[in-house]
């Protein structure tokens, strides 16, 4: 009797905490939105306005620049869904979609150093390792040759910007047939409030300062929100993630890709998807065959996290917000269709990954030369060539 009032006990005090955990989820994904929402205020606050605002972004009229700083800062934060949220907070502050793409397409090279650092964790066994830096760097190979094939079309054409210009339009267009954004403006009455909060309360400080107090602090904010999210999902969805890429991955191309969007898209993180995978596969559970695809709808689902930022931005700039989440998103998309469509290009990331991770096993310097080349040493020399 009294062992099955401790059963009782028991989960209903794991309900409680299971109710709390998901309380706080939602907690945070507010914080998220009020955050984003603060820093495109601030920064216009401190710019003086949208145009003044521009302005500040002269400096990285050159694709490359604006792809590194991408690249560099989501290496050091180790956070793509910080990243992109703080690029939508910046576009609805004033900062031109044309250079807020290159940033987007680098986020995507720096995300995979998370899964990179985490193959590491083997370092010492080398079939495991093998294993598990073929899994980590068939990822990145994938991103690196999205970024080399896209960047030139986009700089090209435009095709990126123009096309998530049209599609952002026909949401936002009185007069389309489209999705009205006005629908979605719950989210404004929600957030206003506390921005004007704190707006107010940083006013007493002296000319323009105030806004960058307000920006600083949403960017505070976002770290803050993405960081205790990510914790607490992992708590609740890990185990259901594993059972998930138990039954999912290495039944088929299409059903890996659905199942790391959708993990991805649970946990709000590209980098736990793809870190939860990488020991599974240098245990040799699922095969580098198995783990590419899946890792290909990891970027895909973290585009979730900059279209729920988008809905923040209002003004005269929320629809360059809902632009560059689009472009996101298209971008993620569109490399998958294209490079894992084409069978010729399939498989240039995949025997990459599987020849490079041959000959980390048999020098260690590869690795961390790979790891410095890749995220620091080739952005140096891009800024040093293009200064």
């Amino acid at each position: 009797m009294e062992s099955v009032q401790a059963v009782k006990s028991e989960e209903f005090n794991q309900s409680q905490s299971d109710a709390l955990q998901w309380a706080t989820v939602i907690g945070m994904i507010y914080l998220l939105l009020v955050a984003v929402g603060m820093i495109g205020s601030g920064f216009k606050w401190a710019a003086g306005g949208p145009e003044a605002a521009a302005q500040l972004f002269e400096f990285a009229t050159n694709p490359f620049m604006a792809l590194i700083v991408g690249t560099m800062a989501t290496a050091v934060v180790q956070s793509s869904s910080t990243v992109t949220s703080i690029i939508v907070g910046l576009v609805g502050g004033g900062m031109p979609v044309a250079v807020a793409i290159p940033m987007i397409l680098g986020v995507n090279i720096g995300t995979t150093m998370t899964a990179t650092l985490v193959s590491l964790g083997s370092l010492g066994k080398r079939k495991t390792f093998r294993r598990s830096f073929a899994a980590a760097t068939v990822h990145g190979f994938f991103n690196l040759m999205a970024v080399f094939i896209f960047m030139p079309l986009e700089m090209a054409t435009g095709f990126l910007e123009k096309l998530s210009s049209s599609l952002a339009h026909e949401v936002y267009s009185p007069g389309s047939s489209g999705v009205k954004m006005s629908g979605f403006d719950f989210v404004k009455p929600m957030t206003k409030p506390v921005i004007h909060l704190f707006s107010d309360a940083f006013s007493v400080l002296p000319g323009n300062y105030g806004g960058v107090a307000l920006a600083l602090t949403g960017l505070v904010f976002v770290f803050v929100s993405i960081t205790i999210l990510g914790k607490i999902l992992k708590k609740l969805m890990i185990g259901r993630a594993k059972d998930m890429l138990h039954k999912a991955i290495g039944n088929g191309a299409m059903k890996s890709i659905f199942s790391g969007a959708l993990i991805t898209v649970a946990v709000q993180s590209s980098s736990t998807t793809t870190s939860l995978i990488v020991p599974l596969a240098g245990s040799g559970i699922f095969r580098l065959k198995d783990v590419y695809p899946f890792t290909l709808g990891a970027n895909i689902g973290t585009c979730i996290t900059a279209l729920l930022a988008a809905t923040t931005v209002t003004g005269a700039l929320a629809m360059q917000g809902l632009q560059i989440a689009l472009v996101h998103l298209m971008f993620n998309t569109g490399a998958v269709v294209l490079i894992y469509g084409i069978p010729k290009l399939r498989v240039i990331p995949y025997n990459t990954a599987r020849r490079f991770a041959q000959l980390a096993c048999r020098s260690k310097t590869i690795v961390f030369g790979y790891v410095f080349g890749v995220f620091f040493i080739l952005p140096g020399l891009l800024i040093f060539i293009t200064d």
